[in-house]
């Protein structure tokens, strides 16, 4: 990312201290509930696009991988390749359906299974922020920012909060899980930061508040759950 129109504008430690707050994520080792007795949901995010390596407000838009992104990939790829996998989703974007490319190109059978794109699992879309920048927002406004980003039921204009996100996926995951017990199969399912909490508020009982604050890595580790 070019930093010298922000250096030119801000103090370079001002600058330097914001850029590593927003490359920092407290993301915990990853819940992995691998039950061989009952079908498993494997979730996983995106690897890094040029929005993230920029620190844009991404949502909707459609960005690509990035050379770090795709590398991420393939450390998941590695991690997955030999996983009994009997379908694959992802959202309806390219950072999406891309990592679920990489993440099962090791995988001899998975990798010849059909990608299903949900626009359910799709981004949070940051209304008319998207295309913005996170780094002038926090060099500037920093409460701002982590009220739209991290606040459970804040609106930005013409987007979406975390729990309108999290209702979408909920009625995803309500209508996998049981083909998941009906023919006992395994799922695998490619998605992003916010549509990812829907996942784990649900499977690991997260309140809102924990919901709202909890990280996820970009691609290169997953999260499992035994369907019981």
């Amino acid at each position: 990312m070019e930093l010298t129109a922000f250096y030119a504008k801000f103090p370079k430690k001002q600058v330097d201290e914001a850029v590593a707050y927003l490359s920092y994520h407290d993301a915990k080792p990853l819940p992995k509930d691998e039950n061989p007795a009952y079908p498993i949901l494997y979730v996983f995010r995106h690897g890094q696009t040029v929005d993230n390596a920029n620190f844009v407000f991404s949502g909707w838009r459609d960005p690509d991988l990035t050379d770090k992104g795709v590398e991420q990939a393939k450390i998941l790829a590695e991690r997955l390749k030999d996983k009994n996998l009997h379908m694959l989703v992802a959202s309806d974007q390219l950072r999406s359906v891309k990592t679920m490319q990489l993440a099962m190109s090791l995988n001899d059978f998975a990798s010849k299974l059909e990608i299903h794109q949900d626009p359910r699992l799709k981004e949070r879309s940051y209304g008319d922020l998207q295309g913005t920048s996170k780094l002038e927002m926090q060099l500037t406004d920093p409460v701002h920012l982590a009220e739209e980003r991290r606040s459970y039921d804040f609106v930005p204009p013409n987007g979406e909060s975390t729990a309108m996100v999290i209702k979408r996926v909920k009625a995803f995951i309500d209508e996998v899980v049981p083909l998941m017990k009906m023919y006992r199969m395994n799922v695998a399912v490619s998605c992003h930061g916010n549509s990812i909490r829907g996942f784990r508020q649900i499977f690991e009982h997260l309140s809102d508040e924990e919901t709202a604050l909890v990280e996820s890595p970009l691609a290169q580790d997953y999260m499992a759950y035994s369907i019981k």
